[in-house]
This record gives C-alpha cells, structure tokens and sequence, in this order.
C-alpha cells in the first residue's frame, strides 16, 4: 500500500510566506523518494487538504499521514484539522488516516530553534 505524507501549513496572503514551507517539502521529497510528499495549506494558499488528499488517493496512496507544520497546538489543530480529516475519513474510508502532533512540539524541532536562537 503507497503511502502519501501531507505537511500541512496555515497559509498566508503573502505567496512568499510558503518559501521556507516548500524548502521543507523539497527536503523530504529528496528523503523519501517512494512516498508521495506535498505540502497543503489551511486557507490562502492552494492546494488546501482535500486537493493534496485526492491527488494522494488518485496516484494510489492507501495511507495518508499529515504533519502539521505548526509551532504548537492551537485551534486550529484542536479544532478545524480533526474536523477535516473526519470528513476526509468519512469521504474515503478504505484509506487509512493519520494525524501527528504539531511539528513544533516534536523535541529535535525544539532543539533546533533553541541552537538557531542562539546563533543570531
């Protein structure tokens, strides 16, 4: 079964706030070169969700993991990402969901930022 991993971002007005997001998804993409890798946004930005899961399901993907590239958990990710993939989940429900915490709270993140702080 392929699987499809979905970095999911906020998204801004500003098409340029995305650079450092896209840096990350070309990383990844360059790591995992057998998963199906793209970055989908909340609002303002395309593709939203539900774009990046149908072009995950329509190029085979049976499990779809999103990792949201969020600092911490806010509303948003208590809130509107569950909502939205239980509907993505009630929409296909032979492929298999998965939802990470807010990549911010992941403890190598945290010591990246902290080393980076204190380089500047």
């Amino acid at each position: 079964m392929r699987e499809a991993l979905i970095l999911f971002a906020h998204g801004a007005r500003d098409p340029e706030w995305a650079q450092p997001l896209r840096q990350v998804e070309a990383r990844v993409r360059s790591m995992a070169s057998d998963v199906h890798v793209d970055l989908a946004f909340l609002e303002f930005l395309a593709p939203s969700l539900v774009d990046s899961v149908n072009a995950a399901i329509a190029q085979g993907a049976g499990r779809i993991r999103i990792v949201p590239l969020f600092i911490a958990q806010g509303g948003h990710l208590r809130h509107d990402l569950p909502r939205l993939v239980a509907e993505l989940q009630s929409q296909w429900p032979k492929i298999e969901f998965s939802l990470a915490r807010a990549i911010g709270e992941e403890d190598g993140v945290i010591a990246a930022m902290a080393a980076a702080a204190l380089q500047t």
